[in-house]
């Protein structure tokens, strides 16, 4: 690395093991110190110190932070910096993926130092764009979750492809918004996304809704009435809550999908169709085949790629994430964006079971932010059945009234609950965030 003499070695080795990229340059771009997140980020060489901001591997650090100042609203950042702090967003490519940083600088003053040094820090948003682009949509869902990063990979490397997907999970957990992802990173984009739910249509229209029918097909069938399919023609057909379809149908469906072709109601012309279906089913599709109550033939065909959504109850570090990103959206809405949550609202939503999932949670969030005290959301401003649960529940023991051994234990739990955030662990156990350090050093937990 570059001669790093304007910071002592205690200083330098922190930085040197952060997650975020770190890069001091003097006035005229040279580089004096960069850490090795640096590299990684900006898919440098392994151990080859960068020099110049202006040539980082294929980002001109340099050009991207004038632009940057000019943005925000310097009129004369190229001849007289103001050095303030400026941020940005930069995409890079890597291969046929695409990572996103974020990237902010600004001149910084040391002492005895006569010239400004500029600090850069880098980091990485590629997961959170990602997830944020996948999940895009009505009552927007955003995760930080294990699962819920395989199945955003998952969709990455099935979206371009035709494949049929099966996307399996409780009602509420975001199958539609995946359904929409899936479509608009395929190839067929530019192309119709038809969306129909089997539970919602009678069972005596849903093949006319599917299929089409012709004029005097039946009573009422007054004029030609194109269906669903035809619709999607090139496109996805999302078929959501397949499970609901009756038995007769599916036989029909399953024909369809094997000739890709199809006739309407009261019709003996054959129409061709090319459409890939994505479908949906809130129970276990693989048992209601077991049961008797779906073919299996048509199961394999539609779960060519099965994907499962996993409850909200099974990720419960993404609660407070999606109760900051449900706010958001209301402040939008014309909602105050000033209300806080207290310590045992929070606890009480972590320690419920959100059986209609993020949907619910969404609606509860809208219902405290109406319901909040003096600008803070409290037990009471929940809704009922949050504050039920947390009533019938059994009675809490709290941190400090629990022996040595139940308190390890009970720090353990909620650490991993809230996927090794303390921040968020502390906020489940009723206590700040130095409290828990404290109690954690003292009780032998790294």
């Amino acid at each position: 690395m570059a001669d790093w003499h304007k910071m002592g070695p205690v200083v330098e080795a922190v930085i040197g093991h952060i997650d975020e990229g770190v890069i001091v340059a003097d006035p005229s771009g040279t580089v004096l110190f960069a850490n090795p997140v640096v590299n990684t980020l900006l898919g440098l060489p392994e151990g080859e110190a960068p020099k110049q901001i202006k040539r980082l591997g294929g980002l001109n650090l340099q050009k991207s932070l004038l632009k940057a100042a000019l943005d925000a609203g310097e009129v004369d950042a190229a001849g007289r910096p103001s050095g303030a702090f400026v941020g940005f967003e930069q995409r890079l490519q890597e291969g046929e993926c695409s990572r996103y940083l974020r990237i902010d600088s600004g001149l910084v003053e040391l002492e005895g130092e006569e010239e400004r040094l500029r600090l850069v820090v880098i980091r990485d948003r590629t997961q959170e764009r990602q997830l944020q682009a996948v999940l895009n949509g009505a009552g927007g869902i955003v995760s930080k979750d294990p699962k819920m990063l395989e199945i955003l990979d998952r969709i990455q490397q099935i979206a371009p492809s035709n494949a049929f997907v099966l996307l399996q999970g409780e009602s509420g957990t975001g199958k539609t918004q995946l359904a929409r992802q899936i479509h608009k990173m395929s190839a067929r984009a530019g192309k119709p996304f038809i969306e129909v739910n089997c539970a919602a249509i009678p069972e005596s229209l849903i093949e006319s809704e599917l299929f089409g029918h012709v004029k005097g097909a039946f009573t009422g069938a007054v004029q030609e009435r194109p269906g669903r399919f035809q619709a999607a023609n090139g496109g996805t057909l999302f078929l959501d809550e397949i499970s609901e379809l009756p038995l007769n149908l599916q036989a029909k469906l399953l024909k369809v999908i094997q000739d890709q072709q199809f006739e309407m109601v009261g019709s003996d012309k054959s129409l061709r169709v090319d459409v890939r279906i994505i479908s949906a089913a809130n129970c276990n599709l693989r048992e209601a085949v077991d049961d008797g109550r779906f073919r299996a033939d048509l199961y394999y065909r539609l779960a060519v790629i099965p994907v499962h959504v996993p409850p909200l109850r099974e990720r419960p570090g993404d609660i407070p994430l999606l109760i900051k990103h449900f706010c958001e959206s209301l402040s939008i809405r014309g909602y105050p964006s000033d209300i806080q949550c207290n310590a045992e609202a929070m606890r009480m939503m972590m320690d419920y079971p959100w059986p209609g999932n993020v949907r619910e949670l969404a609606n509860a969030v809208e219902h405290g932010l109406v319901c909040a005290e003096e600008k803070t959301v409290t037990p009471a401003s929940l809704p009922q059945d949050v504050r039920n649960y947390s009533l019938s529940g059994k009675p809490r023991t709290e941190l400090r009234d629990a022996d040595e051994d139940e308190q390890r234990e009970m720090i353990r739990h909620a650490l991993e609950e809230a996927g090794g955030s303390r921040a968020l662990a502390a906020t489940t156990l009723g206590i700040d965030r130095s409290t828990l350090w404290r109690r954690m050093q003292r009780l032998g937990l790294s």
